[in-house]
């Protein structure tokens, strides 16, 4: 607590604090609790960068910590003499995104570090491609994907396109600790930036080749040409960025009657119509839904993507006609199979495909790739694995990518970025819904059809929630209890095996022998195995002050593999909660 006080008094006292800021924080002098929020702890810097509640103090996201973040980003830059290949900036839709931003460029254009800025909001996968485009050493994203409306974030990513790699991100950190938040951190203004040529305004003319890009990923372009017009789609942005780039890709494609869902259609930070802007949660498709009924009722296809649109969410109608959101996990399934048939069919598919998820989504992917004859990989969590994957197949020619997806409906079908792209999934999504439609096959079917070949693979995500003054201590402290006493059954089912993904050691728990693992790199990750053959994933998150839990299951029986999910689960959030 003394530290804290240290700060908030350093913060009220200092010259270069703004009024608006400092009289919200005379309103808390005295008030140990809300000062130890916004001051006990720094946000920590990590590979995804900086993620926190819009707040005063070195705890939440505000134009100082962002400053401040970027004048250590612009020391690494510096120390690798890059400052005339530039950094790429984009922004989302949320409160304050452009005002970072624009900090973010002024701290840069002052070093003297070459910006390249996005005239207005834009996708996280066009950035990506931006960074890649113009030869740029880093990105930056002022975004905070799906969370809520309270929180912004900082996404860095380096000159492959990927987010920032592990020394890099920890040595921004670290030299960010060493710098005064108000005295080291210098701005240039923003429009004399722009008249002295150090930050450049890029927007339509980067769309246009970005778009051409994903348009070259279409693996059977006929099928909207021929059947778009007959597709009964619908398409939400949720107040997002997707508004910017998605139905103009659509239309390029010849999906020429795309309903594209008002209430959703402006860009808003404060997502009026949703409590969350998750395209994973069934609620973001209730205004899809409405439109749906008040036109007719005869959407096959409803796609949302969230405010930064790299996550893509879709529901679909059974065979009754009631409304079906699919998983991130269903969504992928649906659509590597799709990729592999449709190369298949166009004799495009190279001896050498490769096809990749994260090691928490569902392994019904592998089935599906092997059944077919493509080479199925599996990475560690966090999209920059995928990147790194594709850095590697074009270095080395090995294999070919063909697709990579995390079940928490991140999807990539091409080389031309290194992040999960909502804006290429969309169209491969409204591709693959029209070559089946052509055959006279909705998703469901097609849905069906794959567990009648594969099994029944049924997964379940839950997260712990973790508070007090420092949540990041908290969770290293659960994830240190669960590696030295792991639970030795879930729900009465034997515990197996413990993969430690930190240490890279698989233990046998019947027979207490350990054997090294190094397929994969050091994580802070745990899975279970059970006797049953189901996988437990425990993880924190690492953008929020939670506990991820991930199961995967699967059983000859849809319902026996569903109790399975709901029961491990269940346990497993209740055994995290009471330690």
């Amino acid at each position: 607590m003394k530290n804290a006080l240290t700060q908030y008094e350093k913060w009220i006292s200092s010259p270069y604090l703004d009024e608006e800021t400092k009289k919200a924080l005379l309103k808390i002098k005295g008030n140990d609790e809300e000062i130890a929020i916004r001051f006990a702890a720094p946000m920590e810097f990590g590979t995804a960068g900086l993620r926190s509640v819009m707040r005063e103090g070195i705890s939440g996201m505000n134009v100082y910590t962002v400053a401040q973040t970027t004048q250590a980003l612009a020391l690494l830059i510096k120390e690798q003499n890059a400052e005339s290949r530039g950094v790429a900036i984009a922004h989302d839709s949320r409160n304050n995104s452009e005002l970072f931003a624009k900090i973010a460029a002024e701290v840069l254009a002052f070093s003297g570090i070459k910006v390249y800025f996005f005239d207005d909001l834009r996708p996280t996968p066009e950035l990506s491609f931006a960074i890649l485009e113009y030869g740029c050493i880093s990105g930056i994203n002022i975004t905070a994907s799906h969370n809520t409306k309270e929180y912004n974030g900082y996404k860095v990513y380096w000159e492959d396109g990927a987010q920032l790699p592990p020394a890099h991100a920890t040595t921004v950190s670290e030299k960010a600790s060493k710098l005064d938040i108000f005295e080291d951190v210098h701005r240039i203004d923003f429009n004399e930036g722009v008249k002295e040529g150090l930050i450049k305004i890029i927007g339509s003319e980067t769309d246009e080749r970005f778009l051409a890009e994903i348009m070259k990923c279409r693996i059977s372009p006929d099928a909207t040409k021929n059947y778009g017009d007959s597709l009964n789609m619908i398409y939400t942005p949720v107040h997002g960025t997707g508004t910017k780039l998605v139905p103009e890709l659509l239309k390029l494609c010849g999906i020429n009657n795309l309903k594209v869902v008002e209430s959703q259609r402006i860009p808003d930070g404060n997502f009026p119509t949703v409590a969350s802007p998750n395209p994973e949660n069934p609620e973001c498709f209730n205004e899809a839904k409405k439109l749906d009924k008040e036109t007719g009722g005869k959407c096959e296809l409803i796609v949302a993507t969230d405010p930064d649109a790299d996550r893509t969410g879709v529901t679909i109608k059974s065979a009754s006609g009631e409304y079906i959101t699919l998983t991130g996990n269903q969504i992928g399934a649906l659509l590597v199979d799709y990729i592999i048939k449709g190369k298949i069919e166009a004799g495009t598919l190279e001896k050498n495909s490769a096809a990749i998820r994260s090691v928490v989504s569902s392994p019904l992917f592998d089935a599906i790739c092997q059944s077919q004859g493509v080479k199925p990989m599996c990475v560690l969590t966090g999209f920059k694995y995928i990147g790194e994957k594709i850095k590697e197949f074009l270095a080395s020619g090995e294999h070919t990518f063909i697709f990579g997806y995390e079940e928490s409906f991140g999807f990539l079908s091409g080389a031309y970025s290194r992040d999960k792209d909502a804006v290429g999934a969309t169209m491969l999504i409204a591709e693959m819904a029209s070559f089946f439609k052509a055959k006279g096959l909705t998703l469901w079917d097609v849905l069906q059809d794959l567990y009648k070949k594969h099994g029944f693979y049924e997964e379940k995500t839950v997260s712990v929630a973790i508070g007090g003054i420092d949540p990041m201590s908290k969770m290293r402290e659960i994830m240190g209890s669960l590696r030295n006493d792991p639970p030795k059954a879930i729900c009465s089912m034997p515990t197996t095996a413990l993969m430690d993904y930190k240490s890279r050691v698989s233990t046998d728990i019947t027979t207490g022998e350990k054997t090294a693992d190094t397929s994969l790199p050091v994580a802070d990750m745990l899975k279970f195995t059970l006797k049953d053959g189901t996988s437990v994933l425990v993880r924190p998150s690492g953008t929020e002050p939670k506990i991820k839990i991930y199961i995967l299951a699967s059983h000859e029986n849809k319902n026996t593999a569903e109790k399975m999910c709901e029961d491990y689960s269940s346990f497993m959030k209740d055994y995290l909660q009471k330690m």
